[in-house]
């Protein structure tokens, strides 16, 4: 097979570029992916370069899968050797081997989000500090910028500039004992720690220095300056450093991502070769001319000009609405209008917003016409209560000092084990100057009737009763698969009991069992070995890889979640000044181009139609608001537009409630005549019993009580209610 026969002259000239630095700018929908793959590809089978010195790090757990499923077809079994994943993984797994170098535990726990707040909680409190004043959220995003720029606690006092400065200091250090007490590292850690690793051990850095002869980057224009730094460090000695990204797609400066580092990677490398993916392979012409009339007003972007041999297509359409309501209302119909002429499935739709509010009033659309909708950015999966327990008794097994998840179950279920016994315990290890968990194990050792016992004989039985409990999960899991020591923390917690007691017990438990199938992939590494990497793995777990490729409902999605993403359809709600651009970016030049960058990379993710809906009056953050059109659209020329689009070019008001739009009439499906009592079957709902039925308009509102849904509220021409 040759490697080169089904690409472009850019992309090729992109993956024969294997000495030195080399940059590429990949505009979106030009085959980004294809390049990465084939690259690697290409140094194994045309070069000769050995799989295990070649390092390829992505963003997203989802992307280094499909990078790894494509490269299996190109170079077949060579794939294990490679070092493919996220930053995170990759630093997780060097930290695992060479971290003792820094004094951390190998069998460190990584703490997420939830866990990095409890912990915020906690220091706030045992610093006497109020968490109204003082939000953890906001320390949070403090400490995790100044990780990001290589900040230890002392670094970050000589910047404090301010009180809030200061106290984020007192925390900050806190915050990062009772981390190192509990042998714990948050995501920023991860990062942080791997530079710190090479830089305080150059042994250790020259060791990968010299085995990654080759390292390329994906989605460069996202990385923060750590993640940076430590790709200079590891091309250090090669420089065979391939970056590949797009200023013009960079959105996440809210997580510390820094565009210089794209744009200025020609200056830390002016040797750099430079090549530019600009022909699109997923979207219609006038898509791309609509999306680069937005970006092109931008200052801080390398030129490109995007171009594809696809179809003109359809003109994008800007659509105005009177509320948010009719907002959510024209996205239904109109999906259901394309639905029912055949032109599209459910699946191929996407709704994206700016912020995760604007969900409200399309989920409500949604649900009371009865057409179904997958909400990214929901409850995730390994965010549920169930889910999080379970996982925390494993940590704890794994780490016995993660006091984030001792506190978490030490009282679930419940065995009598209060508030005012935990904080008695947390003030009592501390007097001892040893963990909760060895203040445990302690009192496990008094007996009964011993003067200087610290606690009633009650609580330390029962404190005592689950120390002697852990310490048995502990020792099997020296002899047990991950799965054999998942059903004994299960069995051994009375979790199952636990559940049995919920109203919502059985969809808890099935949450259990899908979470033994995830740990079932990891039944054949050695006792020890597979619970570490099941617990790693479920920890690197972002909010994009719980998205299924293929799911035939319609997707609801932030601006910020849906880049990597495509849709053949794709509408863009809150087209407004104060939502898109967001008001607080308004002001801030810098912001302001990231917002654009975000409406740009919105655009970009249709294949075959794009919407551009704004309202007229929209509640938002409590009160109702009248907004201007947002500004990104009159950097559109009307002759892109769909003919009768709403927009023209001018700011203007809409003199009375009304839209351009209308679905009556448009819905091919045969309504059947309904009356109360009657039974009804939903695609969505089930069974159901109608409660009422009035016409509205050419119409009709239907209420049905279903068996398992509960009371609906549907439109009868989109709920497609089939009579019993």
């Amino acid at each position: 097979m040759d490697i080169l026969a089904d690409l472009n002259p850019a992309q090729r000239e992109a993956v024969e570029a294997i000495e030195g630095p080399v940059l590429i700018l990949a505009g979106p929908g030009s085959g980004k992916t294809r390049v990465i793959t084939h690259r690697v590809a290409y140094l194994v089978r045309v070069v000769g370069v050995n799989p295990r010195r070649i390092m390829a790090v992505t963003f997203t757990n989802k992307a280094a899968r499909e990078m790894e499923a494509r490269l299996n077809q190109l170079v077949s079994s060579s794939v294990k050797d490679l070092t493919l994943g996220t930053f995170h993984a990759i630093c997780a797994r060097i930290l695992r081997i060479e971290g003792r170098a820094i004094d951390i535990n190998p069998q460190y726990v990584i703490y997420d989000d939830d866990d990095q707040i409890s912990l915020l909680k906690r220091c706030l409190q045992e610093l006497n500090l109020d968490p109204n004043q003082y939000a953890p959220r906001s320390i949070q995003s403090a400490i995790t910028a100044a990780k990001s720029r290589m900040l230890t606690p002392a670094d970050y006092l000589q910047h404090s500039r301010s009180y809030f400065e200061e106290v984020v200091q007192r925390v900050y250090e806190h915050y990062q004992k009772l981390l190192t007490d509990s042998s714990a590292l948050d995501f920023d850690d991860l990062l942080m720690k791997t530079v710190q690793l090479f830089r305080q051990n150059p042994d250790i850095l020259e060791r990968y220095q010299s085995r990654y002869l080759h390292i390329q980057v994906d989605e460069f224009q996202d990385t923060n300056l750590v993640q940076y730094e430590m790709m200079k460090q590891l091309a250090g000695k090669h420089r065979n450093i391939c970056v590949v990204g797009d200023p013009d797609q960079s959105i996440y400066s809210w997580r510390s991502a820094d565009l210089r580092n794209i744009l200025n990677f020609e200056k830390d490398y002016p040797d750099a070769k430079v090549v530019l993916l600009e022909q699109n392979y997923r979207s219609t012409q006038k898509i791309l001319e609509a999306a680069s009339h937005v970006i092109s007003t931008n200052q801080q972007r390398k030129k490109k000009k995007l171009w594809t041999e696809n179809e003109a297509g359809s003109p994008p359409a800007v659509i105005e609405t009177y509320t948010e309501m009719e907002e959510a209302q024209f996205v239904v119909s109109e999906i259901d209008k394309l639905v029912s002429r055949g032109e599209v499935n459910p699946g191929d739709c996407a709704v994206m917003y700016r912020t995760n509010a604007q969900s409200r009033a399309l989920e409500e659309a949604f649900i009371r016409y009865g057409m179904p909708y997958k909400l990214v950015a929901g409850t995730r999966f390994y965010e549920r209560r169930e889910v999080k327990d379970i996982i925390a008794y494993l940590r704890l097994v794994q780490n016995p000092y993660d006091s984030v998840s001792l506190l978490r179950i030490i009282n679930v279920p419940a065995r009598g084990i209060g508030q005012r016994s935990l904080d008695e315990l947390i003030q009592w290890a501390r007097s001892q100057d040893v963990p909760e968990y060895r203040g445990l194990q302690l009192l496990a050792g008094y007996k009964k009737g011993d003067p200087d016992l610290p606690f009633s004989p009650r609580t330390v039985k029962t404190l005592s009763g689950f120390a002697v409990m852990m310490e048995e999960l502990i020792a099997n899991s020296r002899e047990m698969s991950i799965l054999g020591l998942f059903d004994a923390v299960v069995k051994s917690s009375g979790y199952r009991h636990y559940l049995s007691g919920l109203v919502d017990g059985d969809d808890r438990w099935e949450n259990i069992l899908e979470l033994r199938g995830v740990a079932q992939e990891y039944r054949d590494f050695p006792p020890g070995e597979g619970l570490s990497a099941f617990l790693e793995a479920v920890a690197l777990v972002s909010d994009v890889d719980d998205l299924e490729e293929k799911v035939e409902t319609v997707t609801l999605i932030t601006l910020h979640q849906a880049k990597g993403l495509e849709f053949p359809v794709v509408f863009i709600v809150g087209m407004e000044d104060g939502i898109l651009p967001h008001f607080r970016s308004i002001d801030d030049p810098e912001q302001l181009e990231e917002e654009r960058r975000l409406c740009y990379v919105g655009i970009t993710r249709a294949r075959k139609r794009v919407y551009l809906v704004r309202a007229f009056r929209r509640r938002f953050m409590g009160s109702s608001t009248v907004n201007q059109p947002s500004r990104f659209l009159k950097d559109i020329p009307p002759e892109l537009l769909s003919e009768g689009a709403s927009w023209d070019g001018e700011d203007r008001q809409l003199e009375a409630p009304a839209t351009t739009w209308s679905h009556e009439g448009e819905s091919t499906y045969d309504a059947p005549e309904l009356r109360p009592g009657d039974h009804v079957s939903h695609a969505q709902f089930g069974e159901g019993i109608v409660v009422s039925c009035q016409p509205v308009k050419n119409d009709a509102e239907v209420v049905v009580a279903f068996d398992g849904a509960g009371v609906k509220r549907l439109l009868l021409s989109f709920a497609k209610l089939e009579k019993m």
